[in-house]
């Protein structure tokens, strides 16, 4: 007993070792670069023009084209209006019916050009909450340090920004190495339909080709991460593609008062007993791929236990997906989610209905296609009376883009260089992007907005009170000013 003891020890004084120097000597995989002086920019100015930009309702709808017309064209008016040296060095195309595409040509036409993209359109406010707001929705309002009102945040503060950097870059007499495009899509809260794909579909038509694109996604985030004290950027280098299945139980209608002997034999019962198993056996939870890269490029940089567990995936995988599996939102970022989002039958309460429907939305998680999700419900609910069907409109998960490619290396150098206390890491955007569409156009698409946001401030967005501080605005416009001049340098 006593020489089992003495193993078990030296066994556990082993394994502390190793997980020490593991947790020790994991490098930091932050970019070592000097602080650059950022562009100075006016703040009153730039808060006044983002705010006359979201006091316009650019509300797209799926089924009209011309929703909002007189919106989208007094924006397309606005900016026009606002930077007229940008205007005079790019190129500008009306695409899709209001979607915009500027091109700045770069002096060597055999540099690999690039593509910043941001949307015109917002999402309504929810009928009711107009009152809850602090600032009426649609003011503009810029008070108490922040620019107030739907789009503000998403995405009408990149859009903007994008355009006040050009705008300061026109100015300085810069031209830029390779082509820079700017694509600014008007439906991306619908699908970017009309919008996003159109330009993808204009820019194969023409052979345009892409090194990188950079569009909305993830954020940079304060007080989000346990265990991390300073800033994490996390750039999303992919994106969960989006399935709907519709599930149809069929069984024999009848009088309610001879209903069937036994349980899960009529139409309600059967999509009960499905819709229960597809909730209760999900697609697996793993940190593997994507979501591994992102726990060991954050570990080096966290503080007291949590750098332990991170640094020694090896050891502690199986602990932190357990962990993980507790949460909703770190819980969708390692699997396909599964979401019962509709159900209906029956008609009257003395009839047994012939037919039960049932919807359940799935987010795919990189690794994951339609198909296979399409054999998992299959085989789950495991019932020949219930049909399954892919909903239409559908799309797969993104690829996933290089985070050793010139495009996160870029983003990454820009920010170190502007906020040298930031952390940068790759992540998973959970929703979807106009940037989908260009898939095969770009070698990399990376999703990231500079926006900053405390854990307070996620319910904002699509929520009510959204809104962006001018100074965090000021940030975006030196931020996409900082990557352009890095990216396509003048020669």
């Amino acid at each position: 007993m006593r020489k089992l003891f003495a193993l078990l020890g030296i066994v556990v004084l082993a394994l502390a070792v190793a997980v020490g120097a593991k947790t020790l000597l994991m490098p930091s995989r932050q970019l070592a670069v000097a602080p650059a002086t950022p562009v100075k920019v006016d703040v009153a100015a730039v808060a006044e023009r983002l705010g006359a930009a979201v006091r316009l309702k650019t509300i797209a709808a799926r089924d009209d084209v011309d929703a909002n017309a007189t919106e989208f064209t007094a924006l397309h008016a606005l900016l026009q209006a606002s930077f007229p040296k940008a205007h005079a060095v790019l190129q500008r195309e009306v695409v899709g019916q209001y979607g915009l595409v500027y091109t700045w040509p770069g002096t060597d036409p055999k540099a690999a050009a690039i593509g910043l993209m941001a949307h015109q359109d917002v999402v309504p406010v929810a009928p009711g909450t107009e009152g809850d707001w602090q600032q009426p929705p649609f003011s503009g309002a810029v008070k108490d340090g922040f620019v107030w009102g739907r789009g503000s945040w998403d995405d009408k503060g990149n859009l903007m920004s994008m355009m006040e950097a050009v705008e300061l870059l026109a100015a300085s007499g810069f031209k830029p190495r390779q082509t820079v495009y700017l694509i600014f899509g008007h439906d991306e809260e619908q699908g970017g339909q009309r919008g996003a794909l159109q330009i993808a579909k204009l820019f194969k038509q023409r052979g345009i080709h892409l090194q990188f694109i950079v569009d909305e996604g993830l954020l940079i985030t304060e007080g989000v991460l346990a265990g991390l004290s300073r800033p994490a950027a996390l750039v999303g280098v992919a994106e969960k593609g989006y399935l709907s299945v519709n599930l149809t139980a069929s069984a024999t209608p009848g009088h309610s008062s001879m209903p069937p002997p036994e349980a899960g034999q009529s139409a309600i019962g059967m999509m009960s007993v499905a819709l229960a198993k597809l909730e209760d056996q999900q697609m697996p939870l793993a940190v593997r791929g994507l979501s591994r890269e992102m726990f060991e490029t954050i570990a080096p940089e966290m503080n007291g236990m949590n750098r332990v567990f991170l640094s020694n995936l090896w050891l502690f995988k199986p602990v932190i997906e357990q962990q993980l599996k507790k949460g909703a939102s770190t819980s969708a970022m390692m699997r396909t989610t599964t979401a019962l989002t509709i159900a209906s039958a029956g008609n009257a309460d003395n009839v047994l209905p012939g037919r039960a429907n049932a919807t359940v939305n799935f987010r795919l998680a990189p690794g994951d296609s339609s198909d296979a999700i399409v054999e998992h419900v299959n085989t789950v609910v495991k019932n020949p009376a219930i049909k399954v069907e892919k909903a239409a409109g559908f799309s797969e998960a993104s690829k996933v883009a290089a985070t050793d490619a010139p495009g996160f290396q870029l983003i990454s150098r820009t920010l170190r260089q502007l906020h040298p206390d930031v952390v940068v890491a790759p992540g998973l955007m959970l929703g979807a992007t106009d940037s989908r569409h260009f898939d095969g156009i770009a070698d990399n698409i990376y999703k990231f907005s500079p926006v900053r946001a405390k854990p307070e401030d996620l319910k904002r967005f699509h929520g009510t009170n959204e809104r962006i501080s001018t100074a965090n605005y000021v940030e975006l416009i030196q931020f996409w000013h900082q990557l352009i001049g890095n990216s396509a340098p003048a020669p």
